[in-house]
C-alpha cells in the first residue's frame, strides 16, 4: 500500500514544485536547471562509484566484508537514477543520496531493521537427536578382473 502511495505522491509534488519553480523563473530557465541536475548527478555517479569501486576493490583483495561498499554502490545508483529523473524532488532526494555520511545513516538505519539468516553448515545441536547415521550398499572389486575375450568393436 505505501508503494502505491509512494508513486501517488511524488508525481503530484514534482508537478507542483514544477509549476512554483517555472512561474518563478520561466519555462527555458526551469528545463535547462532539470537538464542541468541530470548531467551534474551523471557526473557525481560516476565519480562516487569510482571511489566505491575502488574500495570494494581493496575490500576485497584484502579478504575483507566487502557489504558497506556494495551498500555504498547501490545507494549511489540509487541516487543517480533519481537525478536522471526529470524533477525538483526526485533530484533533492538524489542529491542527498550523494553524501557519504547520509548514505551511512541510511545503511544503518536499513540495516537495524533487516533480520538477517544463514543457511548451510551442521544444523544447531538443539535439533540433532544422537548420532549422524549413513546408510548405503557396497560391493567389492576385483583389482586384477580375470582378461575377457575380445570386445566385438575390432571385428569386421
Amino acid at each position: 500500500m505505501w508503494l502505491f502511495a509512494l508513486f501517488l505522491i511524488v508525481p503530484l509534488i514534482e508537478i507542483a514544485l514544477f509549476i512554483t519553480v517555472g512561474g518563478w523563473l520561466t519555462l527555458w530557465p526551469t528545463l535547462a536547471l532539470v537538464l542541468l541536475t541530470g548531467i551534474v548527478g551523471t557526473a557525481l555517479m560516476r565519480w562516487q562509484g569510482l571511489k566505491v569501486l575502488a574500495e570494494l576493490r581493496g575490500d576485497m583483495g584484502q579478504l575483507k566484508n566487502p557489504l558497506s561498499p556494495l551498500a555504498h554502490g547501490a545507494l549511489i545508483v540509487l541516487a543517480g537514477l533519481l537525478l536522471l529523473t526529470p524533477g525538483f524532488f526526485t533530484d533533492a532526494i538524489g542529491f542527498l543520496l550523494m553524501v557519504p555520511k547520509l548514505r551511512e545513516g541510511v545503511i544503518a538505519f536499513v540495516g537495524s531493521r533487516v533480520q538477517i539468516q544463514t543457511f548451510g553448515g551442521p544444523p544447531p545441536q538443539s535439533r540433532r537427536e544422537g548420532p549422524t547415521v549413513i546408510d548405503g550398499e557396497f560391493f567389492e572389486v576385483d583389482e586384477n578382473p580375470p582378461p575377457k575375450g575380445p570386445s566385438g568393436w575390432t571385428r569386421h
